[in-house]
């Protein structure tokens, strides 16, 4: 009898993910599938599941894949998954999540302190033969605010790591509950004006869509730290680019842009005040296996009926 299909839109999978699936033909789509390729793959297989690595999945996939069930983010952002189409089609969509919380805040953490201590800078500096100990300051964190955009499970991580490092942390998520005593729910308003620096961990959705422009950013205190490790469409990114170059930003570290993989040449490139990571801040070996059995349990969640 053969198993029923699930594609995987991605090169590989962890083995331990792979354990759980094992009633199941797995199909993978390559490391950069096209919705052509994921269509033609849906029509040859007919899946009954779709975990999403890379690529989007929307309607013409879903309808060349009449059997599908669920589809599930080997990750925590869905923003890659028309969910009103699958919704209509009476198909679920899961997300890991939790499962790369770590990997990604400590990612946020290390660009919040490249920035505030110009590590690239200073670093590039030093292999040139300078010494510039006479003549730099770097910016010290502790008593600063932080204003963090989303408090899920990877903003409550980081927040606790600011706060472990004795700054105020203010928050924005108006889903957020039962946060804890040491994040200070604000408004927008309120976290553009008062934070020393501003680190984003919320879904790209299309009401909050280039949230950080040349309105907000005016806003904020001159010499601001932007990160974002969330969505690259959440920030405009010409007008980023200006804040940094008139110094109301003091530093932006980027892991996530409008368009990946990044276009060459671009923009950014020729700004060494724009620290820049190609959307790693989950790749790591742990989050690897935590997002790939997480995404493979929703499946088997679903398929099962619980």
């Amino acid at each position: 009898m053969n198993k029923p299909s699930l594609i995987v839109t991605g090169a590989d999978l962890a083995q331990q993910a792979l354990d759980l699936l094992g009633d199941f033909e797995i199909v993978y789509a390559g490391k950069t599938p096209t919705e052509n390729d994921l269509v033609d793959l849906c029509q040859k297989h007919d899946p009954v599941a779709i975990i999403v690595r890379y690529g989007a999945v929307g309607a013409r996939v879903m309808d060349a894949a009449p059997s599908l069930r669920v589809i599930s983010k080997h990750g925590s952002g869905t923003d890659t998954i028309d969910k009103a189409a699958a919704q209509t089609r009476g198909i679920e969509v899961r997300a890991a999540i939790g499962a790369n919380a770590a990997a990604v805040a400590e990612q946020a953490m290390a660009l919040l302190l490249a920035c505030a201590k110009s590590v690239v800078e200073l670093n590039a500096r030093m292999h040139a033969g300078h010494w510039d100990k006479a003549t730099h300051k770097s910016i010290e964190l502790q008593g600063r605010t932080v204003g963090l955009i989303g408090l899920g499970a990877i903003g409550q991580r980081f927040a606790r790591m600011c706060n472990a490092m004795g700054m105020k942390v203010l928050g924005f998520d108006p889903f957020a509950k039962d946060l804890p005593d040491f994040i200070l729910p604000v408004d927008l308003e309120t976290l553009w004006r008062e934070s020393d620096a501003i680190s984003m961990h919320c879904p790209l959705t299309p009401d909050n869509r280039e949230m950080v422009n040349a309105q907000t950013l005016s806003q904020c205190k001159p010499g601001v730290i932007l990160v974002n490790t969330a969505r690259g469409g959440l920030i405009n990114e010409s007008d980023l680019l200006a804040g940094v170059s008139s110094r109301q930003v003091f530093a932006a570290g980027l892991d996530s842009f409008a368009t990946e993989p990044m276009t060459a040449p671009h923009p950014f490139h020729n700004e060494p005040r724009i620290l820049l990571s190609p959307h790693i801040g989950g790749v790591t070996a742990d989050a690897y296996i935590h997002m790939g059995v997480g995404a493979a349990k929703n499946v088997l969640q679903v398929l099962k009926g619980k």
